[in-house]
């Protein structure tokens, strides 16, 4: 297949062009660089099965362009929870992209691959969570939560196309991941933060009490789902989650990161109050059940956090420029 990629040169979106050229397909991708790097695709260039193009998903002519031809369509350009502000833009980019997406998929009836989140299940105290679970979100007053409403916004638009266009679509909701090619700032996760303090001898931060639960999923794991999704021509509209079911505390990450980085130095955690980011709410437990993903698309995560942990730590270490 010719498998049209948005985000293409973020930390997704270029290990999934990894492992959908070595699985024979061709790949274009876009990206605008707001977030991704072109030394994530760089390994790439000359390849004549890979073609990309620098746009921004909210730009329908240049999209269009770019991937005519494209036999399905993964999208995964996003901005994720506008915990330091920047509401608007993570609205704005999330439901206009992907209204963009589907409308270029509908020209050519062509199955839509949406990413989503396990922020739309919100504060749903019911853990694991499936896919036909409730989305408990929390006041509008909160601006956390516009980051869940653009991506319930983008599963229900997708929803309707193939209601009103007969489009197909699958959506995947996707539960934290992290390795390597992981942004390095918050945007990658508590994960890349908590390895860049450690390496460089500083106070970890954490959010809150610490005691919030996560499950963490490696990125070959992850990919290797989505690259299953794109491959997959069954019903014509279904939602998946993807994700690890293995549950641990943040704090507990803070310990595993430190036991994986191997620093001499003690480990030293910092607790910072959800008040220091204004009116902001968490989640307390983020666990999927990925028993419908297992049967239909046999996904099955295998690597387990000490060990992405560990391959995690050493590419970021040279990535830090520490060795």
């Amino acid at each position: 297949m010719k498998v049209a990629i948005t985000g293409v040169a973020g930390f997704i979106g270029s290990n999934l062009a990894d492992v959908l050229l070595a699985r024979g397909h061709k790949v274009v991708g876009i990206d605008n660089l707001s977030m991704g790097h072109l030394r994530n695709i760089e390994h790439h260039q000359g390849c004549p099965d890979f073609e990309f193009h620098k746009t921004d998903v909210r730009d329908f002519a240049a999209l269009s362009e770019a991937f005519r031809g494209a036999d399905t369509i993964v999208h995964l350009a996003a901005f994720k929870i506008p915990r330091y502000g920047n509401a608007l833009e993570t609205i704005d980019v999330n439901t206009g992209g992907a209204r963009n997406v589907l409308e270029i998929a509908r020209d050519g009836n062509r199955r839509a691959v949406m990413a989503s989140t396990s922020d739309i299940y919100g504060k749903n105290p019911n853990s694991p969570m499936a896919e036909n679970s409730d989305s408990f979100l929390g006041p509008t007053s909160v601006t956390r939560w516009s980051y869940a409403v653009s991506k319930l916004w983008d599963e229900h638009t997708a929803l309707a196309y193939h209601s009103s266009y007969k489009l197909p679509v699958t959506i995947l909701r996707f539960f934290g991941s992290y390795g390597p090619r992981q942004h390095l700032s918050w945007w990658g996760g508590p994960q890349s933060v908590f390895i860049s303090a450690i390496l460089k001898n500083e106070e970890v931060e954490i959010h809150g009490d610490g005691l919030q639960t996560r499950s963490f999923t490696y990125i070959s794991d992850l990919v290797d789902g989505i690259a299953r999704a794109v491959e997959y021509n069954g019903t014509p509209a279904i939602v998946f989650n993807l994700g690890n079911t293995q549950e641990i505390t943040i704090l507990e990450l803070a310990k595993l990161v430190k036991e994986s980085c191997d620093t001499p130095q003690e480990l030293r955690i910092k607790m910072i109050p959800y008040a220091t980011f204004g009116n902001y709410e968490d989640v307390r437990r983020r666990v999927p059940d990925i028993g419908l993903a297992r049967r239909v698309l046999q996904f099955n995560p295998t690597v387990d956090i000490k060990e992405g942990l560990k391959h995690t730590v050493k590419w970021q270490r040279k990535a830090m420029g520490l060795g």
